[in-house]
């Protein structure tokens, strides 16, 4: 964005108006032939003006204490806009019963768990988008997902899983019947994903819905006796 001029001309101003003010003009301050000029002072500029047009390379700090130690995957850059698209999962009266009591029995090997927030279904990995991108991006969203039917899905098998830098841990009900759908969903999405040469899904994708995260890698915690202690309650 570009700073407005502090004073502006009007545009009706004839060249003679422009060449008369220029001129020095007696009794006005100006100095006649011969005289030294008047040294010019330059008036320091407040804070608050300099503020406002912060440069170019300036970059926003990350803290990772303001948003449960997450770390960023990929530096924020101003105007990108990180997403990701997904199946938003309305939860039941029977879906928080079992939360409830698979997520303590988790927090028993690995305290630090934490419940999510809202629960959903990804069909895409995060991507970047631009911001003019955003409109013509969910446009084409919804042209390819428009001829979609509903369909019921299963997600009945507990799962441990971790996001691609190992920094995340996540423990989720896995897609046992669906899957099939979910995939042609994933096709359209992918389609769009390419057009505005972004990446795709992963070629063999695991739906799921997670009920808790936690920092770092803590598979080895979670998998093998925790794992089998919390699918109990859904049965073999």
């Amino acid at each position: 964005m570009s700073a407005a001029p502090l004073v502006g001309y009007s545009s009706s101003g004839s060249e003679d108006e422009a060449e008369a003010g220029a001129r020095v003009r007696p009794g006005t301050g100006g100095c006649s032939r011969g005289q030294s000029p008047l040294p010019s002072q330059k008036l320091p500029v407040p804070d608050s003006v300099l503020d406002m047009f912060p440069g170019a390379e300036e970059r926003l700090a990350d803290d990772s204490a303001k948003h449960g130690g997450r770390v960023r995957t990929f530096p924020h850059e101003r105007g990108n806009w990180a997403t990701h698209v997904y199946v938003p999962y309305e939860t039941r009266e029977e879906f928080l019963d079992l939360l409830d009591v698979l997520l303590p029995h988790a927090q028993t090997y690995v305290p630090r768990l934490v419940r999510m927030e809202a629960f959903h279904l990804s069909l895409s990995q995060s991507v970047v988008l631009r911001h003019h991108w955003i409109l013509p991006f969910v446009q084409a969203l919804k042209d390819r997902v428009a001829s979609f039917q509903r369909f019921c899905f299963t997600a009945d098998r507990v799962k441990i899983y971790t996001n691609q830098e190992k920094t995340r841990t996540f423990v989720g009900l896995e897609v046992t019947s669906g899957h099939t759908q979910f995939l042609d969903l994933v096709s359209e999405v992918d389609r769009v994903m390419e057009e505005f040469d972004l990446t795709t899904f992963y070629q063999d994708p695991s739906f799921h819905i997670s009920l808790a995260w936690c920092v770092g890698d803590a598979r080895l915690q979670l998998e093998g006796q925790c794992l089998r202690e919390l699918q109990c309650p859904l049965g073999p």
